[in-house]
């Protein structure tokens, strides 16, 4: 998918869950940005076969395993994206971090509460 593509469903996404709002713009550009650059890594990691790991000798002499760089690329891609996802609140954590939020935001800015206060501050 394309950046816009992607950014488009991670608006939707967003909207979807009730956590939009216009400040979250740069995130989910970078967000769409980083899913972009994942999806072409994922392809040029099928197209080059798939491979997990190859044998690489080392300076001693010994043959031993290595991590296909293209697939290290999309587990870090994936790791980045995923603490968007969740500063976002496309995630169960993310969400109820969001929603906690607010909830205490709407309890410390009651009427009541502030009144109350004021009277305690004042006996």
């Amino acid at each position: 998918m394309t950046k816009a593509e992607w950014l488009r469903k991670i608006k939707k996404a967003v909207k979807a869950v009730g956590t939009y709002q216009a400040s979250f713009a740069g995130p989910m550009d970078t967000l769409a940005g980083i899913l972009e650059r994942r999806d072409k890594a994922v392809a040029d990691f099928e197209e080059s076969g798939s491979v997990m790991v190859y044998p690489v000798t080392n300076t001693q002499g010994e043959t031993v395993l290595k991590q296909n760089p293209l697939l290290k690329t999309v587990n870090e891609l994936n790791r980045d994206a995923l603490a968007y996802w969740r500063d976002l609140g496309l995630t169960p954590a993310g969400l109820k971090r969001i929603n906690d939020a607010a909830v205490q935001k709407k309890q410390d800015e009651s009427p009541l509460a502030a009144a109350l206060l004021r009277l305690s501050d004042g006996a």
